[in-house]
């Protein structure tokens, strides 16, 4: 069970990463594709208080949403990843000596 929670966390992590990936290639990328669409809007649906539109750091000038989607999101992915580590130490089953 901890170990598939630990890869429910990554999963999240990648995800962000990815979206935020996506937002700064956003020239190069198509935003109309379906799996750009659906990393985005997932990546919306679990960045917590890590919003690029709301985040904890809020950008100006050019390039805003990009670095909005790359600091909030990475730092959402930074947390994933702690909280899946430390959630898999908790249910880990521990070795008796």
């Amino acid at each position: 069970m901890s170990k598939i929670l630990r890869v429910i966390f990554l999963f999240f992590a990648v995800v962000l990463a990815l979206g935020a990936f996506l937002i700064a290639a956003r020239d190069n990328v198509s935003q109309s594709n379906e799996i750009v669409k659906f990393v985005k809007h997932f990546a919306d649906a679990v960045d917590g208080p890590f919003s690029r539109d709301n985040g904890i750091f809020k950008f100006s000038g050019k390039n805003a949403e990009t670095k909005d989607a790359v600091v909030n999101w990475g730092i959402a992915a930074i947390v994933y990843l702690a909280i899946g580590r430390y959630v898999q130490h908790l249910l880990a089953p521990r070795k008796r000596r």
